[in-house]
């Protein structure tokens, strides 16, 4: 049985609900999702692979201004996806103004429109009106209203993706719903952690590295895994927001992270949080490098 291949990359702005949508579409949890900004940092990639056709969604970070070495390697990321992919998914929040940049308007992959958070608005006349105001930015190949939140017209989306499929043996494990690195899977999920916990001003300033995952077992014989994860701050005085008064703040990061890492291994967990500082380290290369942040 003849099989194909279709690499979509997922774009839009901060908040627009693309992760939420990669995540919906591979039917599993394989990137993180906040309300603020600039949440997805590095190119992920889901994957869904059914009898005949693996779709393999390259989820992207927001578009943005440029603030900080990092912000540079985000968008290096985005135009590095666009480019090497056969279509496009742009998703877009109705409920703000719909704006493409010039890369993509005259970009020649085609583009899927996805009007994300339809349920929002208040009448059918107001969707028709922003579809009319869509046609007039560039010629999509589809713009379909969804509802990310409450799965409204997700089930259009792969067969549409499928007609741009390649002919050629799947690229990625058929088992597997991410091409992700184990370490760089669970510091993003002791950084959706930090993201949800911490106030406004902190959570762009902040990384996670992991030191190192052991596994073992207890003295009963049961699986245990010993994970060590440093948090990186920016600068010295948040690091002790981080940690918290009485170390409240990091005791309760650890404690619903560790929740999910032990649904990730499907075993009891010992993880171990520690904070550092790395002054400025947004915008030194060789850290963005470390931390697992570059653009390649």
């Amino acid at each position: 049985m003849a099989v194909k291949t279709v690499f979509a990359a997922v774009c839009g702005k901060t908040n627009a609900g693309k992760s939420s949508l990669v995540n919906l579409l591979v039917g599993e949890k394989v990137a993180i999702v906040s309300e603020k900004p600039q949440t997805t940092r590095t190119q992920i990639n889901g994957v869904l692979t059914t009898e005949t056709v693996q779709y393999i969604f390259v989820d992207t970070p927001g578009f943005h201004k440029e603030k900080s070495g990092l912000s540079k390697h985000m968008h290096k990321t985005i135009r590095s996806a666009v480019a090497g992919v056969d279509v496009i998914i742009f998703v877009a929040d109705c409920t703000k103004k719909i704006t493409l940049n010039q890369e993509l308007i005259e970009t020649k992959t085609e583009i899927i429109l996805l009007l994300n958070k339809a349920d929002l608005l208040k009448s059918k006349a107001e969707l028709l009106t922003i579809i009319s105001d869509c046609d007039k930015i560039r010629d999509f190949v589809e713009i379909i209203p969804i509802s990310v939140k409450d799965g409204t017209n997700i089930e259009k989306i792969l067969p549409i993706l499928e007609q741009y499929g390649q002919e050629g043996e799947f690229c990625f494990d058929p088992e597997l719903p991410t091409d992700q690195p184990e370490k760089i899977w669970l510091s993003e999920i002791i950084r959706e952690k930090l993201l949800h916990e911490l106030r406004e001003e902190l959570p762009h300033g902040i990384a996670v590295q992991i030191e190192s995952v052991e596994y073992s077992k207890t003295n009963k014989g049961e699986k245990i895994v010993d994970l060590s994860a440093a948090i990186i701050c920016e600068k010295q005085s948040h690091k002790g927001m981080v940690i918290g008064k009485g170390g409240a703040a990091l005791k309760k990061i650890g404690s619903i992270s560790r929740l999910e890492t032990e649904a990730y291994f499907g075993c009891k967990v010992n993880l171990k949080l520690w904070v550092k500082v790395a002054e400025d380290w947004r915008n030194r290369e060789n850290l963005i490098h470390e931390y697992g942040l570059k653009s390649e």
